[in-house]
Protein backbone atom coordinates (compact mmCIF):
# COMPACT_ATOMS: atom_id res chain seq x y z
CA UNK A 1 0.00 0.00 0.00
CA UNK A 2 1.32 3.60 -1.11
CA UNK A 3 0.09 5.05 2.05
CA UNK A 4 2.92 7.67 2.47
CA UNK A 5 1.99 8.51 -1.53
CA UNK A 6 -1.70 9.42 -1.05
CA UNK A 7 -0.91 11.36 2.31
CA UNK A 8 1.33 13.70 0.09
CA UNK A 9 -0.97 14.09 -2.43
CA UNK A 10 -3.49 15.94 0.14
CA UNK A 11 -2.45 19.52 0.88
CA UNK A 12 -1.17 19.36 4.43
CA UNK A 13 -2.08 15.76 4.52
CA UNK A 14 1.08 15.17 7.56
CA UNK A 15 -0.39 17.08 9.51
CA UNK A 16 -4.19 16.47 8.93
CA UNK A 17 -4.72 12.95 8.36
CA UNK A 18 -2.99 11.80 12.06
CA UNK A 19 -5.28 14.88 13.47
CA UNK A 20 -8.71 13.56 11.95
CA UNK A 21 -7.89 10.18 13.19
CA UNK A 22 -7.24 11.40 16.81
CA UNK A 23 -10.35 13.44 16.36
CA UNK A 24 -12.46 9.68 15.09
CA UNK A 25 -10.16 8.22 18.44
CA UNK A 26 -11.70 10.98 20.45
CA UNK A 27 -15.43 11.14 19.14
CA UNK A 28 -15.98 7.44 18.69
CA UNK A 29 -13.68 6.20 21.64
CA UNK A 30 -13.19 9.22 23.85
CA UNK A 31 -12.62 6.60 27.17
CA UNK A 32 -9.40 4.61 24.81
CA UNK A 33 -6.69 6.11 26.10
CA UNK A 34 -7.47 5.44 30.30
CA UNK A 35 -8.66 2.23 29.01
CA UNK A 36 -4.97 1.51 27.15
CA UNK A 37 -3.35 3.33 29.61
CA UNK A 38 0.86 2.96 29.41
CA UNK A 39 2.28 4.27 26.25
CA UNK A 40 -0.68 4.10 24.41
CA UNK A 41 -2.26 6.86 26.67
CA UNK A 42 0.51 8.89 26.27
CA UNK A 43 0.42 8.91 22.88
CA UNK A 44 -2.95 9.77 22.52
CA UNK A 45 -2.90 13.18 25.03
CA UNK A 46 0.86 13.17 25.54
CA UNK A 47 0.18 17.08 22.95
CA UNK A 48 2.64 19.29 25.35
CA UNK A 49 5.23 16.63 25.62
CA UNK A 50 6.04 15.95 22.04
CA UNK A 51 5.49 19.94 21.13
CA UNK A 52 8.42 20.08 23.35
CA UNK A 53 10.09 17.64 22.05
CA UNK A 54 9.50 18.78 18.10
CA UNK A 55 10.32 22.66 19.43
CA UNK A 56 13.53 21.41 20.63
CA UNK A 57 14.27 20.11 17.00
CA UNK A 58 13.60 22.80 15.62
CA UNK A 59 15.23 25.08 17.98
CA UNK A 60 18.62 22.84 17.17
CA UNK A 61 18.46 23.25 12.91
CA UNK A 62 18.28 26.95 13.01
CA UNK A 63 21.40 28.21 12.39
CA UNK A 64 22.80 31.43 14.86
CA UNK A 65 22.98 33.62 11.51
CA UNK A 66 19.29 33.36 10.94
CA UNK A 67 18.19 34.67 14.27
CA UNK A 68 16.79 37.89 12.88
CA UNK A 69 15.42 36.21 9.74
CA UNK A 70 13.35 33.95 12.93
CA UNK A 71 12.13 37.03 14.99
CA UNK A 72 11.52 39.39 12.15
CA UNK A 73 9.14 36.56 10.98
CA UNK A 74 7.73 35.64 13.81
CA UNK A 75 7.20 39.06 15.28
CA UNK A 76 5.66 40.56 12.27
CA UNK A 77 2.90 37.53 12.80
CA UNK A 78 2.10 37.78 16.05
CA UNK A 79 1.64 41.92 15.48
CA UNK A 80 -0.45 41.39 12.61
CA UNK A 81 -2.37 39.04 14.40
CA UNK A 82 -2.93 40.83 17.50
CA UNK A 83 -3.45 44.34 15.31
CA UNK A 84 -6.30 42.17 13.02
CA UNK A 85 -8.22 40.97 15.79
CA UNK A 86 -7.55 44.33 17.58
CA UNK A 87 -9.54 46.13 14.31
CA UNK A 88 -11.83 43.66 14.08
CA UNK A 89 -13.02 43.32 17.92
CA UNK A 90 -13.39 47.29 17.67
CA UNK A 91 -15.69 47.16 14.52
CA UNK A 92 -17.64 44.33 15.74
CA UNK A 93 -17.95 46.57 19.43
CA UNK A 94 -19.80 49.09 17.54
CA UNK A 95 -22.65 46.61 16.53
CA UNK A 96 -22.47 43.96 18.65
CA UNK A 97 -23.34 44.19 22.49
CA UNK A 98 -21.34 43.03 25.30
CA UNK A 99 -24.17 40.02 26.42
CA UNK A 100 -23.73 38.86 22.37
CA UNK A 101 -26.41 38.87 20.03
CA UNK A 102 -29.80 37.02 21.20
CA UNK A 103 -32.10 36.58 18.08
CA UNK A 104 -31.63 35.34 14.33
CA UNK A 105 -28.85 33.40 12.64
CA UNK A 106 -26.14 35.01 14.81
CA UNK A 107 -27.96 34.34 18.07
CA UNK A 108 -24.92 33.86 20.36
CA UNK A 109 -22.04 35.60 18.43
CA UNK A 110 -20.33 38.12 21.29
CA UNK A 111 -17.47 40.87 21.33
CA UNK A 112 -15.85 37.73 23.92
CA UNK A 113 -16.56 35.10 20.97
CA UNK A 114 -14.61 36.73 18.53
CA UNK A 115 -11.77 37.94 20.22
CA UNK A 116 -10.71 34.66 21.40
CA UNK A 117 -11.58 33.21 17.94
CA UNK A 118 -9.17 36.04 16.11
CA UNK A 119 -6.20 36.70 18.86
CA UNK A 120 -4.56 33.25 19.27
CA UNK A 121 -2.69 31.42 16.49
CA UNK A 122 -2.25 27.89 16.79
CA UNK A 123 1.74 27.76 16.94
CA UNK A 124 1.97 24.13 16.63
CA UNK A 125 -0.04 23.82 13.59
CA UNK A 126 1.66 26.70 11.93
CA UNK A 127 5.31 25.13 12.62
CA UNK A 128 4.20 21.81 11.29
CA UNK A 129 3.09 23.23 7.92
CA UNK A 130 6.08 25.37 7.77
CA UNK A 131 8.46 22.51 8.43
CA UNK A 132 6.83 21.13 5.35
CA UNK A 133 5.87 24.19 3.50
CA UNK A 134 8.78 26.88 4.67
CA UNK A 135 12.14 27.31 5.24
CA UNK A 136 14.13 26.54 8.89
CA UNK A 137 13.59 29.89 9.84
CA UNK A 138 9.83 30.29 9.00
CA UNK A 139 8.88 27.33 10.75
CA UNK A 140 10.94 28.49 13.90
CA UNK A 141 9.00 31.67 13.35
CA UNK A 142 6.40 30.11 16.11
CA UNK A 143 8.53 31.45 18.60
CA UNK A 144 6.55 34.73 19.69
CA UNK A 145 3.63 33.06 19.45
CA UNK A 146 3.54 32.16 23.06
CA UNK A 147 2.97 35.59 24.13
CA UNK A 148 -0.74 35.23 22.58
CA UNK A 149 -1.07 32.24 24.54
CA UNK A 150 -3.17 32.21 27.11
CA UNK A 151 -6.61 35.33 28.44
CA UNK A 152 -3.75 38.33 28.44
CA UNK A 153 -3.81 39.59 25.24
CA UNK A 154 -7.36 38.92 24.64
CA UNK A 155 -8.08 40.94 27.40
CA UNK A 156 -5.99 43.51 26.48
CA UNK A 157 -7.90 43.75 22.97
CA UNK A 158 -11.14 44.02 25.46
CA UNK A 159 -9.47 46.59 26.88
CA UNK A 160 -9.55 44.71 30.65
CA UNK A 161 -6.14 44.64 30.80
CA UNK A 162 -6.24 45.44 34.23
CA UNK A 163 -8.07 42.59 35.32
CA UNK A 164 -5.38 40.21 34.33
CA UNK A 165 -1.50 39.99 35.06
CA UNK A 166 1.31 38.40 32.75
CA UNK A 167 3.65 35.82 34.61
CA UNK A 168 6.82 35.73 32.83
CA UNK A 169 7.87 32.29 33.59
CA UNK A 170 4.91 30.94 31.61
CA UNK A 171 6.68 32.37 28.39
CA UNK A 172 10.41 31.07 29.20
CA UNK A 173 8.44 28.04 30.01
CA UNK A 174 6.68 27.77 26.47
CA UNK A 175 10.15 29.07 24.74
CA UNK A 176 12.88 27.45 27.00
CA UNK A 177 12.64 24.61 25.29
CA UNK A 178 13.36 25.78 21.65
CA UNK A 179 16.18 28.11 22.90
CA UNK A 180 17.86 25.15 24.27
CA UNK A 181 18.09 23.34 20.78
CA UNK A 182 18.98 26.59 19.43
CA UNK A 183 22.01 26.97 22.08
CA UNK A 184 22.95 23.10 21.40
CA UNK A 185 22.67 23.38 17.63
CA UNK A 186 25.02 26.06 17.17
CA UNK A 187 27.50 25.16 19.52
CA UNK A 188 27.80 22.26 18.01
CA UNK A 189 26.77 21.60 14.42
CA UNK A 190 26.84 17.72 15.17
CA UNK A 191 24.05 17.96 17.67
CA UNK A 192 21.92 20.27 14.89
CA UNK A 193 22.94 17.48 12.51
CA UNK A 194 21.37 14.51 14.53
CA UNK A 195 18.41 16.95 16.10
CA UNK A 196 17.17 18.70 12.42
CA UNK A 197 15.44 15.69 11.48
CA UNK A 198 12.98 15.53 14.51
CA UNK A 199 11.24 18.35 13.27
CA UNK A 200 9.89 16.64 10.30
CA UNK A 201 9.43 13.28 12.05
CA UNK A 202 7.16 14.31 15.20
CA UNK A 203 4.95 15.96 12.61
CA UNK A 204 2.61 13.11 12.66
CA UNK A 205 2.57 12.15 16.65
CA UNK A 206 1.96 15.67 17.76
CA UNK A 207 -0.93 15.79 14.58
CA UNK A 208 -2.77 12.40 15.99
CA UNK A 209 -2.45 13.84 19.90
CA UNK A 210 -4.05 17.25 19.08
CA UNK A 211 -6.27 15.61 17.24
CA UNK A 212 -7.27 13.49 20.51
CA UNK A 213 -8.52 16.87 21.95
CA UNK A 214 -11.00 17.62 19.27
CA UNK A 215 -14.42 16.18 19.62
CA UNK A 216 -16.10 16.03 16.29
CA UNK A 217 -19.63 15.56 17.91
CA UNK A 218 -19.12 19.51 18.50
CA UNK A 219 -20.06 20.21 15.03
CA UNK A 220 -23.75 18.73 15.97
CA UNK A 221 -24.33 21.71 17.99
CA UNK A 222 -26.78 24.11 17.50
CA UNK A 223 -24.03 26.53 17.16
CA UNK A 224 -22.15 24.73 14.81
CA UNK A 225 -23.42 26.55 11.64
CA UNK A 226 -22.45 29.93 12.79
CA UNK A 227 -19.30 28.56 14.00
CA UNK A 228 -17.96 27.81 10.74
CA UNK A 229 -19.26 31.07 9.38
CA UNK A 230 -16.60 32.88 12.37
CA UNK A 231 -14.11 30.32 11.52
CA UNK A 232 -14.16 31.37 8.10
CA UNK A 233 -13.99 34.88 9.29
CA UNK A 234 -10.78 34.14 11.29
CA UNK A 235 -9.45 33.01 8.21
CA UNK A 236 -10.31 35.52 5.94
CA UNK A 237 -10.09 38.79 8.28
CA UNK A 238 -6.78 37.75 9.86
CA UNK A 239 -5.64 35.76 7.08
CA UNK A 240 -5.14 38.45 4.13
CA UNK A 241 -3.55 40.55 6.99
CA UNK A 242 -0.78 38.20 7.41
CA UNK A 243 -0.29 37.55 3.79
CA UNK A 244 0.40 40.83 3.33
CA UNK A 245 2.37 41.69 6.53
CA UNK A 246 4.76 38.12 5.57
CA UNK A 247 5.13 39.40 1.98
CA UNK A 248 6.40 43.21 2.45
CA UNK A 249 7.69 42.56 5.81
CA UNK A 250 8.57 39.19 6.76
CA UNK A 251 10.00 38.65 2.74
CA UNK A 252 8.33 36.07 2.39
CA UNK A 253 5.70 34.12 -0.16
CA UNK A 254 2.74 34.52 2.02
CA UNK A 255 2.81 31.00 2.99
CA UNK A 256 3.72 31.70 6.51
CA UNK A 257 0.71 34.34 7.02
CA UNK A 258 -1.32 32.23 5.72
CA UNK A 259 -0.47 29.28 8.04
CA UNK A 260 -0.91 31.57 10.95
CA UNK A 261 -4.51 32.12 10.36
CA UNK A 262 -5.87 29.58 12.38
CA UNK A 263 -7.22 29.44 16.07
CA UNK A 264 -5.23 27.92 18.81
CA UNK A 265 -7.11 24.82 20.42
CA UNK A 266 -5.89 26.82 23.79
CA UNK A 267 -8.63 29.64 22.63
CA UNK A 268 -11.38 27.56 23.65
CA UNK A 269 -10.37 27.81 27.43
CA UNK A 270 -10.52 31.72 27.17
CA UNK A 271 -14.26 32.77 27.80
CA UNK A 272 -14.60 31.25 30.80
CA UNK A 273 -11.23 31.73 32.11
CA UNK A 274 -11.75 35.96 31.32
CA UNK A 275 -15.27 35.53 32.48
CA UNK A 276 -13.82 34.86 35.83
CA UNK A 277 -12.16 38.00 36.31
CA UNK A 278 -14.68 40.40 33.69
CA UNK A 279 -18.11 38.93 34.92
CA UNK A 280 -19.93 41.60 32.23
CA UNK A 281 -18.73 38.81 29.84
CA UNK A 282 -20.41 36.05 32.04
CA UNK A 283 -22.98 35.78 30.23
CA UNK A 284 -21.86 34.89 26.78
CA UNK A 285 -18.84 32.51 28.43
CA UNK A 286 -20.35 29.33 27.51
CA UNK A 287 -21.83 29.83 23.64
CA UNK A 288 -18.71 31.31 22.88
CA UNK A 289 -16.73 28.31 24.28
CA UNK A 290 -18.44 26.59 21.88
CA UNK A 291 -17.87 28.59 19.08
CA UNK A 292 -14.32 29.09 19.50
CA UNK A 293 -14.05 25.21 19.76
CA UNK A 294 -15.40 25.12 16.58
CA UNK A 295 -13.32 27.77 15.10
CA UNK A 296 -10.34 25.41 16.32
CA UNK A 297 -11.61 22.65 14.59
CA UNK A 298 -12.61 24.09 10.98
CA UNK A 299 -8.99 25.99 10.73
CA UNK A 300 -7.31 22.94 11.69
CA UNK A 301 -9.15 21.39 8.73
CA UNK A 302 -9.08 24.33 6.57
CA UNK A 303 -6.25 26.10 6.80
CA UNK A 304 -3.70 23.31 6.01
CA UNK A 305 -5.74 22.56 3.16
CA UNK A 306 -5.59 26.36 1.91
CA UNK A 307 -2.03 27.03 3.07
CA UNK A 308 -1.11 23.28 0.95
CA UNK A 309 -2.61 25.01 -1.80
CA UNK A 310 -1.10 28.36 -1.80
CA UNK A 311 2.22 26.63 -1.82
CA UNK A 312 1.80 24.95 -4.59
CA UNK A 313 0.33 28.12 -6.63
CA UNK A 314 2.53 30.96 -5.16
CA UNK A 315 5.58 29.75 -2.82
CA UNK A 316 6.84 26.35 -3.87
CA UNK A 317 9.53 27.81 -6.43
CA UNK A 318 10.66 30.48 -4.05
CA UNK A 319 11.23 28.12 -1.06
CA UNK A 320 13.02 25.37 -3.10
CA UNK A 321 15.44 27.79 -3.87
CA UNK A 322 16.13 28.64 -0.45
CA UNK A 323 16.57 25.56 0.79
CA UNK A 324 19.05 24.93 -2.17
CA UNK A 325 21.07 27.85 -1.00
CA UNK A 326 20.92 26.35 2.55
CA UNK A 327 24.35 24.90 3.85
CA UNK A 328 22.86 23.71 6.78
CA UNK A 329 24.12 20.59 7.48
CA UNK A 330 21.69 16.65 7.03
CA UNK A 331 18.43 19.19 5.62
CA UNK A 332 15.04 17.85 6.35
CA UNK A 333 13.64 15.84 4.26
CA UNK A 334 10.89 17.30 3.07
CA UNK A 335 8.01 15.55 1.14
CA UNK A 336 6.92 16.89 -2.71
CA UNK A 337 3.91 18.70 -2.75
CA UNK A 338 1.88 17.22 -6.11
Amino acid sequence: MDIKRTIDRIPGGLMLAPLLLGALCKTFAPGAPAYFKGFTQGIMTGVLPILAVWFFCMGASIRLSATGTVLRKSGTLVLTKLLSAWVIVLVASQFVPVEGIQTGFFAGLSILAIVCAMDMTNGGLYASLMQTYGTREEAGAFVLTSIESGPLMSMIILGASGAAHFEPQIFLGAVLPFLVGFVLGNLDPKLREFFAPGGHLMIPFFAFALGNTIDLGTLLSPLAGLGVVLALAVIVLTGIPLILADKVIGRGTGTAGLAASSTAGAAAANPVAIAAVAPQFAPSAQTATVLVAVCVIVTSIVVPILTGLWYKQFGGGVVEREREQDPAPAPLHLAPVD
